[in-house]
């Protein structure tokens, strides 16, 4: 499994929003923004129980990830790969999130109701530009 970079990794702790794909039954992409971090070169983000995402992912676990600098186009990250998702320190992950994206350190919207799902990509394919000259 391929593993992002020093570089790649400092790009994506920058407080930019990233583009998760998947895919529905019917086989046509799904994209929704999601906030991402890493963790030991591999890429995570976090969803919630109910959503599409955690659905489509666990009838079929590929998945792609981009990130494009808000400040330079011609900078951008794209993992692709397979998703593994655990609830194990989920709610954790997405206070670490907010902290992070808002600058708060709760999540305000947790929901009881719908468990939160942190979603780990194992990549097959690490494509990028400008992040590692």
């Amino acid at each position: 499994m391929p593993k992002l970079t020093p570089k790649q990794e400092e790009f994506l702790a920058r407080r930019i929003v990233a583009t998760a794909t998947t895919l529905r039954r019917d086989g046509s992409p799904h994209n929704t923004v999601v906030w991402v971090d890493t963790e030991e070169g591999v890429l995570r983000f976090n969803t919630a129980e109910g959503r599409a995402k955690p659905k489509h992912l666990r009838r079929d676990d590929r998945v792609a990830v981009t990130v494009i600098d808000p400040e330079n186009s011609h900078r951008w990250i794209s993992v692709s790969g397979r998703a593994r998702l655990t609830h194990e320190g989920a709610a954790e992950h997405i206070d670490s999130l907010a902290k992070k994206y808002i600058g708060v350190d709760v999540y305000p919207w947790h929901d009881p109701a719908s468990p939160r799902i942190s979603v780990v990509v194992e990549a097959d394919r690490i494509d990028a530009t400008g992040l590692d000259d």
